[in-house]
């Protein structure tokens, strides 16, 4: 569990667990007077959910990858440097990105500097897309946060439950016990 002023996250696993979240993505509005209002003033708070996937997996296949060998442009070396292809070119074909070494004077030490190089650049790609991925469509069940954007108030002062999709409204005794099929 994250926690961090203003937000919470939480990691539900099992099955069925996602179907079961999956209706709370959206606002809700908590309604409630505080003990300390002394002329009944109402005070409400909102609460965002949204309800991901989880992390991606990312991988990198070995398969997946070309390599080219040329002659190294710089560096020591002399005549090996200028005569021998030892220079590597490691490109992963489903992305196009490359990765070049040609700091050793071996070819094979090349290609598993290019490789090592490749796989982490390609990885990170991956983690920055599933990210991106996962942020859009948070932000997509979670709206701005507006009162507008609420799917449930929770009246604290009057005990009732209002789904605002499905306009079914429940006591708040038992919305505390975890009956929400019955709002839904």
């Amino acid at each position: 569990m994250d926690k961090r002023p203003g937000f919470c996250s939480v990691r539900l696993t099992g099955n069925g667990c996602r179907a079961l979240m999956t209706p709370e993505s959206g606002g809700h509005r908590w309604q409630r007077i505080p003990p300390t209002e002394r002329s009944g003033r109402r005070q409400s708070s909102t609460i965002t959910v949204a309800v991901t996937g989880g992390e991606a997996r990312t991988e990198f296949r070995e398969s997946d990858v070309s390599f080219r060998y040329c002659v190294a442009s710089v560096g020591a070396g002399g005549q090996n440097r200028q005569k021998n292809e030892t220079a590597c070119v490691a490109i992963h074909r489903p992305t196009g990105i490359e990765a070049q070494c040609q700091d050793e004077r071996s070819q094979k030490r090349n290609r598993v500097k290019a490789l090592a190089v490749l796989r982490q650049r390609v990885l990170d790609k991956q983690r920055s897309d599933n990210h991106h991925k996962t942020n859009v469509n948070r932000r997509e069940q979670i709206g701005c946060g507006e009162r507008g954007d609420k799917i449930r108030t929770v009246q604290v002062c009057h005990g009732v439950v209002t789904n605002h999709r499905t306009n079914k409204k429940m006591p708040l005794t038992e919305y505390l016990k975890g009956n929400i099929e019955k709002i839904q």
